[in-house]
Order: C-alpha cells, then structure tokens, then sequence
C-alpha cells in the first residue's frame, strides 16, 4: 500500500487509439531545486509550472519547516521567501519526505552546513532506499549524522558550525549526489568541487548559475568538473518550470504502441542531459518530430509530435543511461511492442531506486507473456510486436512502474493491473484523467 491510504488497483484495456494534447506536469527535478534554491535565496522567488505532486509538496514543507514563507498562490503558482544561504532555522519537528528520494537527498545537502540538527524521515519505499552515498559525502564537510543500519531512514544530521570545503568523486553516476554535495557547499568557505565520470542531468548547476552562485563545469583529464564558489548571496528569482520529459514518457510511450494514435505534447524539457529515451526511440523508429524548439527559464524546451509507429528493437549504450534513468521502465514496455531484442545496458542504478526496477519490470512483463533477460547492471527484452497481458502486477510502491504497466495495457490484447496506483499521486497527479482525455480506458 501506499504511504498515504489504502492499495488502489488501477486496470488498464485497450481501447482505441489516442488522440489529443497531452499537458503534462512540470519538472519534478526543476521544482524540487526551484523550492530549495528560492528558500536559500534573499527575497522572494515566484515559481510558474511547479508540479504539485506529492513528492514536491513534502518538499515545501521541508522549506517551510525551516524557516523559508512558503505559499501556493494558485495551481502550479507559488511564493517563496527565502532565507538566505546559512539561514535555516532549525525544524520544530520531523522532516517527512514521503516518497521522495530527490527530496530527501538534496534537503539534507542544504542543511547540512549549517549549525542545527534535523531528523528526516519518510515511507516504507523510501526507508528501504541507501542513503549513504549521499551522507558519506555529506559528513566529509564536517557534520555528524546517526542512520539506521545499512545508512538508512530515520537519519539525524547535526549540521556543522564551520564546514570545510570538499573536493568529492562521485561513485556512482547519480544527480542526487552530485546536487547534495553542491547544496552543502554553498554554506562552506572556498571551493566545493565534484567530478563526474559521465555527466549527469545538470538542473542543479543551471539553476545555481541563474540564482546567482559563482559556479563553473569543465571537462577535464579526470572527468566532468563541477565548481562552486561558497557563501554567495543568491538572489530571488522568477522561474518557470518546464514540463517534465519522464512524465512525458508515457503518453508518448502510448501513442507509440496503441495504433492509430496520434498525440502532442507541448512544452516539453529538452535538457540534453534528459533526452536520452528519445534519442532511443527515434533508433528504434518511433514517429516523434519536435516543434517550436526554444529556451524557458533557462532549460531548452519544445512541443513533441508522436504517432504510431513500427519500431524495432536497438541496443542502448551505457554511457547513455544517466540521461535516461528513469525512463528505463516504460522504455521496456515499448521494447515489448517492437520487433527483436532491446539491450540496456548500464542500467545498475535501477536496482535502488524506489523499487528495485529491473525486477520489478522484468517479473512484472514476464508475467504477461514477454520473454525478458536480466542481469545486475542490464536487461533484455526481447520484442514480439504484440503483448498478450492478462496479468496483475506488484508495483512495490514505484510510481513508475504502476504508469508503465497501465501504459502497457493499453496495447496488450488483455488487459493489465497494477496491485496499487495511489503512488502515481507522488509525480503525476492528474495522469488518469490526462490518459483519459486522450482517449485511454483506465
């Protein structure tokens, strides 16, 4: 069940194809960094397009519980009256961050050079999840931090009088570190520098850059270099968040395997450190032309044109899997409509997200009739051109295996359920009635 009620299963049938514009909601990595960064700014941040999934709004009230004035001012139109870097406020009570691994990580970096302690917390999916590569970085700056066996939630971090510095190597390729590491700099004397191997999507560091902070990447003989500059004031901004192109995922996804279908999505991010499932489905053949391509607030974005298409089976390069992460789920079920074998490789990272997603895809497609091979860092689905479904699937409380599967049923020849939908509400609240609009029986 979800952290929030009841299981709610959700089936999905097919029906016909889909027809229509797709408003999707805004980035949920750009509205995390949009509340965070306008609670450690001086003045007051307006922020357009915030998407109001619950994982973001566990964020505001993080901010707001540390002592930022955090106010909707209507849908997607918020206010925030930052605190300036340095300026958290001890929180009175304990720090839920829901579902929300992005939140949780990058809370703890913006707290965790300042001189209170906080305790923070979150639902069972969650608690499951490793937090160690975010605090192992995070102690090295000088704070202390108490974690439950395996570095996991409940974690109390008594954030540091007088951080120092940290010039950090990321183990892994993950965002949610490198973002961490960067938020605790901004309260450290000097330069906080973080190398990436392969770069990672870079909202943190657009972001930084547009509030203000002396910020600087580069590639080097040791990898991607990020460098911050600490203690700026930075300064309230207005920002418009994109539409998020993991949430874009599934109605394009859709229209892609249900026939006949032909949909559009407009304002779409087009970040290239985001754009690796499309560049994968134009491969794979996928009817996908992108209009109006323009920059707002910052972020490249454009209007996608998607209709149905016959697509064949490729191999995706695992230099390519941090610019798609989390759009290897519904990629599978895709891969499942095509013809021959789709190979993803790289894809480790997977394994400790919400869910542990290559199992769960894999269990869950097998069980509706598609032959899958899957080892510790890839996976294979092997692509018949037609689904047989039939099957009910556990979504081990992951939002994106729940829409992937509701997807799949839509162009399966049975229909499809997922044991619980009610952690869709964490990134895409409105995604029933959005597929319904577009012609979609769920």
């Amino acid at each position: 069940m979800s952290h929030s009620g009841e299981p709610r299963p959700m089936t999905a049938r097919a029906l016909g194809p889909l027809r229509g514009v797709a408003q999707v909601p805004g980035d949920k990595s750009i509205s995390h960094r949009a509340l965070i960064l306008g609670a450690l700014s001086v003045g007051e941040t307006r922020i357009t397009g915030l998407l109001e999934g619950q994982d973001v709004l566990d964020t505001a009230k993080a901010m707001a519980a540390f002592g930022a004035q955090v106010e909707r001012l209507g849908p997607g139109e918020w206010s925030v009256h930052g605190v300036g870097v340095g300026g958290f406020s001890e929180p009175a009570g304990v720090i839920d961050c829901g579902n929300s691994g992005t939140g949780v990580r990058l809370i703890m970096g913006a707290m965790a050079t300042t001189p209170i302690t906080a305790t923070f917390t979150g639902d069972a999916s969650l608690s499951r999840r490793p937090m160690a590569r975010v605090t192992d970085p995070l102690a090295l700056f000088g704070c202390q931090i108490d974690a439950r066996e395996g570095g996991r939630l409940p974690i109390t971090i008594r954030g540091v009088a007088d951080p120092v510095p940290v010039r950090y190597r990321t183990p892994v390729a993950s965002a949610q570190i490198k973002s961490a590491v960067l938020l605790a700099g901004l309260n450290a004397p000097g330069e906080t520098v973080v190398i990436e191997a392969e770069p990672t999507r870079d909202h943190s560091e657009r972001m930084l850059r547009g509030f203000g902070a002396d910020i600087r990447t580069e590639v080097t003989g040791e990898g991607h270099v990020i460098t911050l500059r600490g203690r700026p004031e930075l300064q309230a901004q207005r920002v418009a968040v994109p539409r998020d192109p993991s949430s874009a995922a599934f109605p394009v996804a859709a229209a892609l395997i249900v026939p006949g279908s032909e949909i559009r999505v407009p304002g779409v991010s087009r970040n290239p450190t985001r754009d690796g499932l499309y560049i994968t489905l134009r491969e794979m053949g996928a009817d996908i032309t992108f209009e109006n391509e323009r920059e707002e607030g910052g972020e490249p974005v454009a209007d996608l044109l998607v209709r149905y298409s016959a697509l064949t089976g490729v191999s995706v390069p695992a230099d390519r899997a941090a610019s798609m992460i989390d759009e290897f789920p519904i990629l599978s079920v895709v891969a499942a409509f095509a013809q021959g074998a789709t190979v993803m490789n790289g894809v480790a990272e997977l394994r400790v997200k919400e869910s542990d997603r290559i199992d769960a895809m894999a269990v869950g497609l097998r069980a509706n009739g598609v032959r899958v091979k899957d080892t510790p860092d890839s996976m294979t689905v092997y692509g018949m051109g037609s689904v047989p479904g039939g099957a009910q699937v556990e979504t081990h409380l992951d939002h994106r295996i729940a829409m992937s599967f509701l997807v799949l049923g839509l162009a399966a020849q049975a229909p499809v359920t997922v044991d619980d939908g009610s952690p869709i509400d964490t990134s895409f609240p409105d995604f029933r009635p959005l597929m319904q609009a577009l012609g979609a029986d769920l």
